[in-house]
């Protein structure tokens, strides 16, 4: 049998993979965060970073004096995984204990946004999707801002989920023992905001009241 080289074939359980449209982007919609691996001068890196989709793209940013950004601008390959975790998986054996998840990998090369207001649009999308709302609120970003930061896009064009749902997968002979099997659910959710020293007087604005 022909071995896969494909990367965005998993070597197990294959009939996780979901390479529609529709899961990759709920998943990258709900993630705040990623990891981007590349190898730079025969060393492996891993960077966890912030980013946000907008249409066929992934967008990040980074300080033009970064190491980690002047190396993937140059256009190396890089592999850009998020994983979501929705549950811890007790089965009746140490053997069938997983986690529920859901994950994106995709494969691609930086494009640097050169344009100023493409480059606007992106933090706008990217700080918006942190804190929702928040673009219109905050002071304007200045010119020394946008230029001292520089904007990447990743195309989503080899990109691939993968997911686990469901109760634990117990060997038949196990599910009479008297062992309790199932999952213990996982959240991630936000919290009430907490305000700074400087902010005690200042109401709670609308997009972080809920209001």
């Amino acid at each position: 049998m022909a071995k896969n080289t494909d990367p965005l074939i998993p070597s197990r359980l294959a009939k996780r993979m979901d390479t529609s449209k529709e899961t990759v982007y709920s998943i990258l919609d709900e993630a705040l965060y990623c990891t981007i691996s590349y190898v730079a001068e025969g060393k492996p890196f891993a960077i966890p970073t912030a980013f946000v989709r907008y249409e066929d793209k992934i967008y990040i940013h980074g300080s033009v004096g970064s190491h980690f950004i002047r190396e993937i601008e140059k256009g190396i390959p890089v592999c850009i995984s998020v994983t979501l975790m929705d549950a811890v998986v007790v089965a009746r054996s140490a053997f069938h204990h997983s986690v529920n998840y859901r994950s994106v990998i995709l494969f691609a090369s930086a494009e640097k946004i050169e344009d100023t207001e493409m480059k606007r649009m992106a933090f706008e999308w990217l700080t918006d999707k942190m804190v929702p709302g928040s673009w219109g609120y905050l002071r304007e970003m200045k010119n020394n801002e946008v230029n001292k930061t520089t904007a990447l896009a990743f195309s989503l064009e080899q990109a691939a989920a993968k997911l686990r749902t469901g109760m634990p997968k117990d060997d038949e002979e196990d599910l009479e023992l008297p062992i309790w099997s199932g999952i213990i659910p996982l959240e991630t959710r936000r919290l009430a905001p907490v305000a700074d020293e400087h902010s005690g007087n200042i109401p709670l604005p609308a997009h972080l009241s809920g209001e």
